[in-house]
């Protein structure tokens, strides 16, 4: 009767607690790269919040790993077989957080493609965006102001790279971001919308007044909106400028601003 004990109890232990191997921490970490999260058609999301989130999304969850502290919160909306329960440690081994945050979920990626017919209302135009913290509170804005979809150049920094993904905090999941020959899409559709451009020399985006099927062009943090793009631009705008002690706005900040003044 003794053995028999030991043996659930060491039975449940196992269960409880999984150890990661060497191959599994390997192939965990290797999602960080864009070039093997393409591969795999999977990626990585971390911390509670936007766990949380992906869970009540559309996306499909490959595997969930969760220390003790939120195990049991996940137990109930996630399938046995894909929740494994490990320790903080053993988070820290997979994770690319400074300080990881109970929860890693590897997740697959979700393939749609974009539908000309279905773009409506105003949609924003990601001209070569680099910077993962930019394009993720770009989504983010995006979400606070109901914009339903993102059009990024394929140049556009990956929506799967770990700090676009937390910058957004789980805003990525409800907004449908496609990628693709911006030239090409704008030859198909821009006769169907009114097309804005943010530039530095423009309009007063104050004084727009917005068209009901528009696209609103962000261009790089550096550079601006591209050469082959600025044929497209129907109405330039700008946000006006305070102070002459200042260049330019950073890509995330002038979103939202121009975002609020077409919304209102």
């Amino acid at each position: 009767m003794k053995h028999l004990f030991v043996y659930i109890f060491s039975y449940n232990w196992l269960k409880i607690f999984f150890m990661l191997k060497s191959n599994e921490i390997k192939f965990i970490k290797s999602l960080y790269l864009k070039k093997n999260r393409d591969e795999n058609s999977l990626f990585i999301v971390e911390g509670e919040k936007i766990v949380s989130e992906l869970i009540n999304s559309d996306f499909v969850i490959d595997k969930v790993y969760a220390t003790e502290a939120c195990y049991d919160l996940y137990s109930s909306k996630i399938k046995e077989e894909i929740l494994f329960k490990i320790t903080q440690k053993e988070l820290s081994r997979i994770s690319n957080l400074k300080s990881p945050n109970n929860v890693l979920a590897i997740v697959k990626k979700k393939n749609i493609e974009l539908d000309y017919d279905k773009i409506q209302g105003l949609t924003l135009v990601l001209d070569n965006i680099n910077d993962p913290g930019n394009f993720g509170t770009i989504i983010r804005s995006c979400n606070w102001f109901n914009i339903k979809s993102i059009i990024c150049s394929d140049n556009t920094v990956d929506l799967y790279n770990s700090k676009v993904i937390q910058s957004s905090m789980g805003s990525l999941f409800r907004v449908d971001i496609f990628y693709t020959n911006l030239v090409d899409f704008f030859e198909k559709c821009s006769d169907n919308f009114h097309v804005y451009g943010a530039v530095l020399e423009g309009q007063d985006s104050k004084t727009v007044n917005v068209k009901p099927n528009s696209l609103l062009i962000i261009g790089n943090e550096s550079h601006g909106i591209s050469d082959a793009l600025k044929q497209f631009i129907d109405t330039k705008i700008t946000i006006k400028k305070f102070s002459d002690q200042i260049d330019s706005l950073n890509a995330a900040t002038a979103t939202s601003i121009l975002l609020y003044e077409f919304s209102k």
